[in-house]
């Protein structure tokens, strides 16, 4: 019997996510049957048991990598040189994030995928501590880029860096919530609000 080679299976490992992926944006993760993942893909439940246990292993693999996605998107942000403003950073993070890059997902769909992942970890305590891990990497890598800001002498260093990060990260989780809850919110709109908020004056407010 010939071998199957690996990119065969790593092929195929990607078309069972892919649709369960879709299936779990539309329907919920707890509202999505195994029948439902395996009518969307057109794949014996042999074929899919051969990768997955079944629907909490499909869970947990693209939870895992939703994390890891949106992780990248913050880490290559933060790593740019000379830092750009919050407005573009934040604008071109949203832009990474929702491309649907994972699984070829439509923008709202994708932002849908997240919101219910970050929501599945306040029922498991594994997806709970890989997001807490992840979490925890973001604040440190943008923890450097507000100091990075200092450097550049474009930030005050009055407030603590990882204030300033957990900050930028919330604007972040708030913008992918609104797309997931309303869809139509363009990264531009982002980007226009930051930076009107950062245009203001602080010594004619007070």
């Amino acid at each position: 019997m010939a071998r199957v080679s690996q990119e065969h299976l790593d092929a195929r490992r990607r078309q069972i996510l892919q649709g369960a992926a879709r299936c779990f944006a539309v329907n919920g993760f707890h509202g999505t049957s195994m029948q439902d993942v395996l009518k969307e893909i057109g794949l014996s439940a042999g074929a899919v048991y051969r990768y997955f246990a079944g629907k909490e292993e499909l869970i947990t693999a693209i939870a895992g990598e939703a994390f890891a996605s949106i992780r990248q998107a913050f880490e290559e942000a933060a790593d740019i040189t000379p830092p750009p403003t919050p407005d573009v950073l934040l604008g071109r993070v949203m832009r990474g994030i929702l491309s649907g890059r994972m699984y070829g997902l439509e923008r709202r769909a994708c932002a849908a995928l997240i919101v219910q992942v970050w929501a599945e970890t306040l029922r498991d305590e594994r997806l709970a501590q890989v997001l807490d891990d992840g979490y925890t990497g973001m604040r440190v890598a943008w923890a450097k880029l507000v100091e990075a800001y200092r450097a550049a002498g474009i930030l005050h260093s009055d407030v603590p860096a990882d204030d300033v990060a957990r900050t930028m990260i919330a604007v972040a989780q708030g913008f992918v919530t609104q797309e997931a809850l309303f869809g139509g919110v363009e990264p531009e709109v982002l980007e226009n609000g930051l930076r009107g908020l950062m245009s203001m004056d602080p010594q004619k407010i007070s």
